[in-house]
């Protein structure tokens, strides 16, 4: 039974009492109508219809007939249908926004959700639980920025990373990107993106991830005394690294992972992708602009917390730093590669000097001595590119009396003056 007809049947009784009242004289006929919270003429005209019809009299007439406002049957079917077989498991708003950008819908997404409800192909959301109070926005963009990986089945059979960069104040994307495994590299990617779009910004919120942290045991406080490698890189441009300590604090990350998690795949599948290099460029060119224009907020004061980026070298501060001593062939060890460091025409040999090699994110490497590149390599280990690239070209380097390094000094006799 509908709440109306519950309601129709209170009226009812309640008449049926008012009016016997009233036949016994015990109320006026004021009395019975301000009681039942109706004027005197409605409890006249009800009376009038019970004396001549009985309880049928009594029944409201509206119940049961099509409002002339509703939209219909064979429209609510449509969009029903249209759901069913093009976007089953969507979710209403995500399937309301297609609806009308795409297939000429018109209605509220009230409506919408109401209809798929009622036709079964929506379930109702739970009641929420106890109230939280929200943290509140940062005011100006570049303030605090959030970054996090998703593990999800983004295509069919594929397990792949999600890496997001975004702005606590305006929930604005600024990077992201698949990636096979989240750690050290994609974070030093996710950061460049954001410093060469976007500027120098204050702080960064994460996880305690090990490639943020060092931890002395699982779920402790971290080593703020020890720094990773992006700690170090983050350190060196004068950006703040904040730990989050329970999934809870990082709720405003973890809501644009569920809605991705959400849209995402079902993007990516109606576009038949199935490869990462397609899903990446899908992800940078189309949706995160379109995912920017439908979620992200204005901030709640004017301006701008970020500051531009006017170095020449941010590649050689995002990236993996090592100690390594020059071996006597003047080799350095590295990931089980052998480093050969070319002849050039500053220095004879580099044996146990203490280098630098760097490790980039897209797998090249390179040797600094001081802030001097001797080196680049592929990440096989093969040389690039050396710092002296006309001494390498024309071989092993020769003093000026074109002797080969280490040879000994030839003994030059002086010339007699005929005057002596």
């Amino acid at each position: 039974m509908t709440r109306a007809n519950v309601l129709q049947e209170v009226r009812r009784m309640r008449f049926e009492e008012l009016y016997t009242r009233r036949q016994r004289r015990e109320l006026t006929m004021v009395d019975a109508a301000e009681m039942l919270g109706v004027t005197e003429r409605t409890f006249r005209r009800w009376s009038t219809r019970y004396e001549a019809e009985g309880v049928e009299g009594l029944e409201d007439r509206r119940l049961g007939r099509a409002s002339a406002r509703a939209v219909p049957v064979d429209e609510v079917l449509r969009m029903v249908t249209l759901y069913e077989t093009q976007y089953r498991g969507w979710s209403v708003k995500h399937f309301h926004e297609h609806w009308h950008a795409e297939h000429g819908g018109t209605h509220s997404y009230t409506w919408t959700k109401n209809r798929l409800q009622a036709a079964g192909q929506v379930a109702r959301a739970p009641r929420r639980g106890a109230h939280r109070k929200k943290r509140p926005r940062k005011p100006l963009p570049g303030m605090m920025l959030h970054q996090d990986g998703s593990t999800h089945e983004w295509v069919p059979g594929c397990q792949w990373d999600l890496i997001v960069t975004m702005d606590d104040a305006t929930s604005e994307l600024y990077s992201a990107f698949f990636v096979e495994e989240e750690g050290t590299m994609s974070s030093f990617q996710g950061l460049r993106e954001v410093i060469e779009t976007q500027g120098l910004f204050s702080s960064l919120y994460t996880d305690r991830g090990s490639h943020y942290w060092h931890t002395e045991a699982a779920g402790g406080k971290v080593d703020k005394t020890q720094l990773t490698q992006v700690h170090r890189a983050l350190r060196q441009l004068g950006i703040t690294l904040i730990p989050a300590y329970s999934p809870e604090a990082r709720g405003r990350s973890e809501r644009v992972f569920r809605t991705l998690q959400d849209r995402l795949p079902k993007e990516l599948a109606q576009a038949g992708i199935t490869d990462m290099t397609t899903a990446n460029q899908v992800l940078r060119d189309r949706f995160v602009p379109a995912y920017n224009r439908r979620f992200a907020v204005p901030a709640t004061d004017p301006g701008t917390a970020f500051v531009p980026w006017i170095g020449t070298n941010l590649a050689a501060i995002l990236c993996v730093h090592e100690e390594r001593i020059v071996a006597n062939d003047n080799t350095v060890r590295y990931q089980g590669k052998s480093l050969q460091i070319p002849p050039n025409q500053h220095r004879f040999h580099y044996v146990k000097v203490t280098v630098r090699v760097h490790e980039y994110p897209d797998g090249t490497l390179a040797v600094f001595h001081g802030p001097r590149c001797l080196a680049r390599y592929q990440g096989d280990g093969r040389v690039i590119e050396s710092s002296d690239a006309h001494s390498s070209r024309r071989g092993p380097t020769r003093g000026a009396d074109d002797r080969p390094i280490g040879a000994p000094r030839p003994i030059v006799r002086e010339k007699v003056s005929a005057r002596s």
